[in-house]
Formats: structure tokens, sequence, C-alpha cells
């Protein structure tokens, strides 16, 4: 006799633990994408000595070098973006990972300084892809308790990703003394860059993508694989109201959306989140470390492994961001990363007016390493969270892409600058026009960035349409 439906066997519910383990996972395996972006921008600056000897490269070569990754990023960024609110977001990062393969091939093999340009250019489409989109995958996959500490596992990458970059062009430098040991640095990337691909086929889609192009059936499928059993149905009914809001009383053009104003308000809110980001001068450091403590009077060799601290403190600091993201709120975080590497700026550049020793070296060093930790613990944690968070559902990716289109081409501008400035009016002044840039990131957070923290997306979307419309 066959059982009543009483006796059926029920399906087990995952337990708290096992939804936390799977959110988890799909994180890790979606910041691969941030691990590609720390080492391609963080390669290059143990590279590029090497890079300058092999290739003959000028001062305004070595910034084009450097640069033109931040200029595919910018043009990535924009369309990875786009792309992402087209095909979804993980069909977007799988194809960043086949560009990483194809650009970094391109880059380790280039004959020539114009070729390396180029494959560089090829290889900045898919970092900006997956700035733009992993940071907003994570978010719209998390739940609103864990949303900083996940987004933030993307920051953790990108700066373990340059971490690794540091380590391993230390390490071919001492294996293969030679002036082509740039090829191997840059070509390790190829690596990491399959495994993304290949983990591609082991995340979901998120559900407010599926719902924004109203196939809600698909998107509580994949809520209840990543939500507790008591949250679903509240959260599945608020995601669903707000992009049925959408379907009803929106366009599907993302330009049409920047005729209201709460929206363009919040894009230029973002538009200076990611300005200030770049402005204090990270790049300065992450790019061109040894070949400013070349200057300092260090050798070569061991210019590139004390670049090591600077890419280890990074890490740190972004661990206790990480943490503090949990307890404290945005903004307030935001302006002592800024108060802070501002001064530490202020120090480096004072410090180049020192006779020029070894202990001067290791001086600057320092001050390079404090700055590092003020801008990974407090200023990039909270900017690609901010990012991730302040956009409303249906332009989330077109509006973020536009934004860190802006991000990426005042990178690329510090990048190309840069050397340039050195050359011309020393080092001391160069690092002083950051440090005024820097005081001007400081009023804009204070005035102008908006608190995020304990909110859900679509909180925030709501109470944003009501305090900007």
């Amino acid at each position: 006799m066959p059982a009543s439906r009483a006796e059926e066997p029920q399906a087990a519910h995952p337990t708290s633990r096992q939804i936390r383990r799977h959110q988890t996972t799909i994180a890790v395996i979606a910041t691969q994408g941030g691990f590609l972006f720390g080492y391609d921008t963080g390669v290059i600056s143990g590279a590029l000595p090497y890079i300058r000897q092999d290739l003959d490269l000028s001062a305004a070569t070595q910034g084009f070098v450097v640069s033109s990754l931040l200029v595919g990023a910018a043009f990535g960024a924009t369309f990875g973006g786009r792309l992402s609110d087209i095909l979804g977001r993980k069909t977007s990062i799988r194809l960043a990972a086949l560009v990483f393969v194809l650009g970094t091939l391109g880059s380790a093999l280039a004959p020539s300084a114009e070729l390396l340009i180029g494959a560089r250019v090829i290889l900045g489409l898919a970092v900006g892809a997956v700035s733009a989109t992993v940071p907003l995958y994570i978010g719209e996959m998390s739940p609103v308790e864990r949303r900083g500490r996940l987004v933030n596992q993307n920051e953790l990458m990108i700066v373990s990703g340059q971490l690794v970059a540091f380590i391993v062009d230390t390490i071919i430098i001492h294996v293969l003394s030679q002036t082509s040991a740039w090829r191997w640095m840059l070509g390790v990337a190829v690596i990491p860059a399959i495994m993304l691909f290949i983990g591609t086929f082991f995340i979901p889609e998120t559900p407010r993508w599926y719902a924004a192009r109203g196939r809600y059936r698909e998107a509580e499928v994949v809520l209840r694989t990543v939500r507790v059993p008591p949250v679903v149905q509240s959260e599945f009914a608020l995601i669903r109201e707000t992009a049925e809001y959408r379907h009803t009383h929106e366009s599907r053009s993302g330009w049409v959306y920047f005729r209201e104003r709460w929206i363009r308000r919040l894009t230029l809110v973002g538009f200076g989140i990611a300005v200030c980001q770049q402005i204090t001068g990270i790049n300065t450091v992450i790019y061109y470390a040894p070949t400013i403590l070349e200057d300092t009077g260090l050798a070569a060799q061991s210019s590139v492994a004390a670049s090591i601290a600077v890419g280890a403190i990074g890490v740190i600091g972004t661990c206790i961001g990480m943490w503090l993201l949990g307890r404290v709120r945005r903004r307030p975080l935001l302006i002592i990363g800024q108060i802070g590497t501002t001064t530490s700026l202020l120090a480096v550049s004072l410090a180049f007016q020192l006779g020029e020793s070894t202990g001067r070296s290791y001086l600057i060093l320092l001050f390079m390493v404090v700055f590092v930790f003020f801008q990974q613990c407090f200023i990039s944690t909270v900017t690609w969270l901010l990012l991730s968070e302040i956009f409303p559902m249906r332009i989330r990716g077109f509006a973020m892409g536009m934004v860190v289109f802006v991000l990426w081409m005042v990178n690329f501008l510090v990048a190309l600058l840069f050397p340039i400035l050195t050359a011309s009016i020393g080092p001391t002044p160069t690092f002083l026009v950051f440090v005024v840039l820097g005081v001007a990131a400081i009023g804009f957070s204070t005035t102008t960035v908006p608190e995020t923290k304990g909110h859900t997306l679509e909180g925030l979307e709501r109470g944003f349409r009501s305090r900007y419309a």
C-alpha cells in the first residue's frame, strides 16, 4: 500500500550554516575576478623597471604602458555594466574571464611597446568589466546583514591579487635575473583567469536580475538557495514589488531614467565617490612603488622586494576594514580614511626634502605603507560597497558602469601624469598636489555622501527616491 501524504518524506530545508557556506562559496568564486583585477593592476609595479630596460621606454611611454590598461578598464566598466543588465551578471563575468585570458597572453608575448600597450588595453576591458559587475553580483546575492562583508570580500581579493603580484615579481626577479623576466610576471595571470571562467559554471544568476526581467519563478528558486527559509517570502515579495513598479512606471531605456532628478542626483554622488577614491593617489603607490623607491636611492631588486610590504599592509587593512564595516557606519569610515591618506602623503612629500640615504628610503616606504593602510582599510572598502548599494534595480548595472568608467578615467590620468610630473617638477610638489585633492575629497564626503548601513537595497531605493525626488 502506498504511503499516505503525511508519511511521505519531506525535503529538508538547508540549515543556516549551509546557507551561509553557500553564500560564501558563491562570493569566493565571483571574486576571482577581483583577484585578477588586483594582480593585473599590481604586477606592472615590479615589471615596469624591467620593461623599461628591455623595450627602452621613455618616461612618457612608461606612463602609457601603465595607463593603457586603465583606458581599457574605463570602457570595460561601461560595456560590462550594460552587458550585465542585458545578459546577466554571471554571463558578464564569464565573458570577462575569456578576455582576461586573451589580454594576458597578448601582454606576456608582446614584442614591442606598441603591441604591449594594445594588449593591455584588451586586458583592461576585462578588469573594468569585473570591477563594475562583481560588486553588483555579490551585493544582489547577499543578505542585508552580510552584504558589507561579502561585497568587501571582493576588495580583499583585489588587494590579495596585488600582494601576490608583488611576491611573484620578487620571486621571478631572483630566479630569472634578466630583463625579459617581466613576460613571466604578466603571463602568470592566465591561471586564475581560467579558474574564473570554470567557476562561473558553478554559480547562479542573481534573483534581482531575474526579477528585473520579469522571471519571478527563477528569482524565487535562486533566492531559496541563498536565504534562510523564514526570510525568503518577505524578501522575494519586496524584490518583486520593486521590479513590478519599474515595469509599470518606467521605461526600459537606460538613458531615459536620467530625466528623473533623484537618479541624476544619485549618479552625481556616485561620480563623486569614485573620483574621491582615485584622487587620494593610491595608484601612484600601487603602480609606481618600486620606481618611487628607486628614485630615493634603493636598488631595483630591493625596491621591488620592499613593495611586498605595501601589498601586505593592503591585505591587513582590508581585513580590518571588513570587520569595521559590520560595526561602524560607512561615511565616518570614509572620512577617517581620507584624513589618514592626506596626512600620509603630506609626510611622503616632506620626506623627499631630506638628504638622500637608505634611512630616507625606508622612511618614505613607512609613510607609503601607512598611506596604503588608510586607503584599503577605510576608503576602498567603503567605496566599492557604496557603489554597489546606491543605484536603483533597473539601471544598477548601467549606472555602475558609468560611474566606474569615470573612476578608471581618473585612474588613467593619475597613472599617466604621475611619472611626467615627477620628472618635470619633482616628487615633493607632485605629492602636494594629491594632498590638496585629498582635502577636497574630505569636504565632499562630509557634506554629500549618504549613509547606507542597515538597509536593504529596495529600502535604500525607496528612501533615495523620497529624499531626492
